[in-house]
């Protein structure tokens, strides 16, 4: 008697760029892989699929060939939420973007960590009410930490440090995830460990 095949989620996007977008071979590999199943759309730009678990590695290697990012469902971080880009790539830092996201998502961590990136004072990424923000103003990037988006305990994020520049940001967003991987309890949410840790206990260390 065969082994019953178990099935697992994945994350599926278009990755960084301008707007929230898929062409026709992405779709249409998309639907291959649906069959009667509904396809879930999540407020992170993320669309939720069911594949067997041991075909991830060959329609991981597909989707990417179309140019979709793939990722875990869980307890890691998730791909960036981002803005449009809508005044160039360039002006409004989407290499920094993506390097943040090439560096952070799928990374393990204690309860799903949400981060969020905008480039520019607009904020159309959200990037005050997640879990780690980066504001792109002028010439630097304005980091955060601790928003929440849910409920009666909604809350804006605190500013860890203004007007960094890409090597320095990208080096305080790994310190902050490596701590919160290291002190974090089990399914504990990014603010209620920051609340927990303490901002300043935290800021202190990865500023040192």
């Amino acid at each position: 008697m065969s082994e019953i095949e178990k099935n697992i989620k994945l994350a599926v996007n278009g990755g960084i760029g301008f707007g929230s977008k898929l062409n026709a071979k992405q779709l249409l590999l998309l639907v291959e892989y649906l069959g009667d199943e509904e396809l879930e759309l999540t407020t992170f730009q993320q669309l939720y699929i069911q594949v067997a678990e041991n075909e991830v590695e060959v329609i991981t290697k597909r989707f990417n060939e179309v140019g979709l990012s793939v990722y875990p469902v869980g307890n890691y971080v998730k791909s960036l939420r981002h803005c449009n880009f809508c005044k160039g790539e360039e002006q409004e830092g989407m290499p920094v973007a993506k390097e943040i996201n090439r560096r952070i998502a799928g990374r393990p961590v204690p309860f799903t960590l949400r981060p969020a990136y905008t480039g520019c004072p607009v904020g159309c990424g959200e990037p005050l009410v997640n879990d780690i923000g980066v504001l792109k103003v002028k010439n630097g990037y304005d980091l955060y930490i601790g928003g929440s988006p849910k409920g009666a305990n909604a809350q804006v994020g605190k500013l860890v440090k203004a007007q960094l520049q890409p090597e320095e940001l990208y080096t305080l967003i790994d310190k902050i995830i490596a701590i919160y991987s290291e002190h974090g309890k089990k399914r504990e949410s990014f603010s209620k460990f920051l609340n927990r840790y303490s901002f300043d206990t935290l800021t202190e260390q990865i500023l040192d």
